[in-house]
């Protein structure tokens, strides 16, 4: 295995690693550092969060810089203002025994206290890209002479929306620069950036492209919609020592999630956009620290945790990008730790499941929620374990006395007994009795899932479908937001060409049809009824009040430039603003729900 002084490396950077107990580097390192470090030349390299890639460009970096000058020298651009202070933490790490200034430059913080660091001479300034273009818009920080420039976790930034500001920034950088891209995954954006900015640079793959890291453990678990939580509260209680982020799709649905673990017991917190830089710092700092076990966050809110040991990645609901799962993922089984990463799915998720699989090239395994007596048993021995291995508090000999006499009639298997049924107690009298949460497999769950109505639930048709820009999810989120309803409230959404399927419990069905009575949008009826198609198929036999939604389509003129128009303008963000795209994507529920709300 090479060591960190075969790759090149001046004594001082070598003094600073020894400090901090490295002793071999990672693969990317050994890959990226000598190259780095012996041309002046563009890089592309690709590898999992986790694997070592701050050190891979700062140590080459921080060797470049002439630390005589007090010019800013290099730039580094990542996607978060916690990434950005991480980065810059350990730049000053490695650069501990040289005269070298790193300078974070980030939103949430004063902006001229912030130019005045720069001003005093920073040779290598961190940033992020929307603090980065207000300050060069201010005139406040001067990048025309840098000479190296990283783009570090550049998938994430531009799936944040980062793709104009990036190409702002690094027009206001000299053309014979040297760029360093590091990233997981390499989507079509990223590429766009490379051709764009860089001079035919060299290549690092570390395991394959988009791939996931084999230190992840990929488990996926069918359950009904309704029933999610409750899986997500049995996966926590089967991994006792569970120290996990929980990834949602929505800031309303990550904040409700933690309420509910906070609610039954659990340490939890949520991070999303709403909260405050403060809030998000005094929330990480307690995850940091595991005062907080399960952390549920959103995708955006996540971006840039980098927190080790993390056991467990939950995915309450699937992103609706596939790169986006490989960096849920890659928050566990980092510096050569296990990890896993699980997956809560309803049976019309299983597809994105096959996509995943061939994005990350690892296999799925599918599992079961643990039933409550296998609950119990995991947690019997985790106690057991747990007082066995306690260590012994000697102040506790001048009680021992008193204790042992309140205990002198008891038979030490009766004593432990005793001593055991006091967590077992708590987990057996909840789950005794409750029902199994796994959908069963095979031909005749998959057709109910598709739209078998049972003795609790409605199905309901609904005039609209693909030709309206819906798949099932956009389907879902209109539905819910509309109605006001819980993500789980409705469930089995089945979308076809020019109409789709979807299911609620009984007791919402008189709030759906009320609200679906005479219920438009720009103008045409946006038709829901209830069904009796039992198959989930063409949608026949179902009650139809009036015309139905075929006709009024036709009729109402609204639909069939409807969805052309909106598939329109996609195409035309999709060409325009790069990776702003994926998130108004995402912020628009599909098909109608952005306009009926303005109107």
């Amino acid at each position: 295995m090479t060591k960190f002084e075969e790759l090149g490396l001046q004594d001082t950077l070598l003094r600073a690693i020894q400090d901090m107990g490295f002793e071999t580097p990672s693969e990317v390192q050994e890959k990226a550092i000598p190259i780095l470090l012996n041309e002046e030349t563009d890089i592309v390299a690709l590898a999992q969060t986790g694997t070592g890639k701050t050190a891979a460009f700062g140590f080459p970096l921080i060797q470049k810089i002439n630390a005589e000058s007090r010019t800013t020298q290099g730039l580094i651009l990542s996607p978060t203002r916690e990434l950005c202070l991480q980065i810059t933490n350990e730049l000053k790490n490695y650069s501990k025994y040289e005269n070298i200034n790193v300078v974070a430059i980030y939103g949430g913080a004063s902006i001229t206290d912030q130019a005045r660091q720069v001003k005093k001479g920073a040779q290598i300034v961190v940033a992020t890209p929307g603090r980065m273009q207000d300050m060069i818009n201010r005139r406040l920080v001067d990048i025309t002479k840098i000479e190296y420039c990283v783009l570090d976790e550049a998938d994430e930034m531009l799936n944040m929306g980062f793709y104009e500001d990036i190409t702002s920034i690094l027009s206001h950088t000299p053309d014979d620069k040297s760029t360093w891209l590091f990233s997981a995954t390499m989507p079509r954006e990223v590429s766009n950036i490379a051709k764009k900015f860089m001079h035919t640079p060299q290549e690092i793959t570390v395991g394959s492209r988009n791939s996931g890291s084999d230190k992840v453990r990929h488990e996926f678990y069918a359950v009904s919609g309704r029933d999610r939580y409750l899986a997500l509260k049995r996966l926590a209680d089967a991994n006792p020592d569970i120290f996990s982020v929980v990834f949602c799709r929505t800031k309303r649905d990550t904040q409700s999630v933690a309420e509910k673990l906070i609610e039954d017991g659990y340490n939890a917190a949520a991070i999303h956009g709403d909260l405050s830089q403060n809030q998000r710092d005094l929330v990480m700092k307690s995850f940091r620290t595991r005062q907080i076990q399960m952390l549920v966050a959103t995708d955006v809110a996540a971006r840039g945790i980098d927190v080790d040991n993390i056991t467990h990645v939950i995915n309450y609901q699937l992103p609706d990008e596939i790169e986006t799962y490989t960096h849920r993922s890659g928050r566990t089984g980092r510096a050569g730790k296990d990890g896993v990463s699980m997956v809560i799915v309803t049976k019309s998720e299983m597809r994105k499941i096959k996509s995943i699989e061939r994005k990350i090239q690892k296999k799925f395994e599918q599992k079961a929620i643990p039933t409550g007596i296998e609950i119990c048993q995991v947690q019997l021995f985790h106690l057991a374990n747990k007082i066995h291995n306690t260590e012994v508090n000697e102040q506790v000999d001048e009680y021992l006395p008193a204790i042992m006499e309140i205990f002198e009639d008891t038979s030490k298997e009766d004593l432990i007994k005793r001593m055991v049924s006091v967590e077992f107690n708590r987990f057996y009298n909840y789950y005794n009795n409750k029902r199994d949460l796994n959908q069963p497999k095979g031909n005749s769950e998959e057709r109910s899932s598709r739209g078998a109505s049972n003795d609790h639930s409605t199905r309901y048709f609904i005039n609209v479908g693909e030709k309206d820009g819906y798949d099932w999810m956009r389907l879902k989120d209109f539905l819910k937001e509309t109605l006001d309803l819980g993500r789980d409230d409705v469930y089995k959404v089945d979308v076809k060409e020019s109409f789709s399927f979807f299911n609620t419990d009984n007791d919402k069905k008189e709030k759906v049809l009320a609200h679906f009575t005479d219920f438009k949008v720009d103008g045409r009826f946006v038709n829901v009824e209830e069904s009796t198609n039992t198959g989930g198929g063409g949608g026949g036999g179902r009650r139809r009040r009036d015309g139905g939604g075929g006709r009024r389509r036709r009729d109402g003129g609204g639909n069939s430039g409807g969805g052309d128009r909106r598939r329109s303008r996609r195409s035309e963000n999709s060409s325009s603003d790069g990776g702003r795209r994926r998130r108004s994507d995402r912020n628009d529920g599909g098909g109608f729900r952005g306009r009926s709300r303005r109107k």
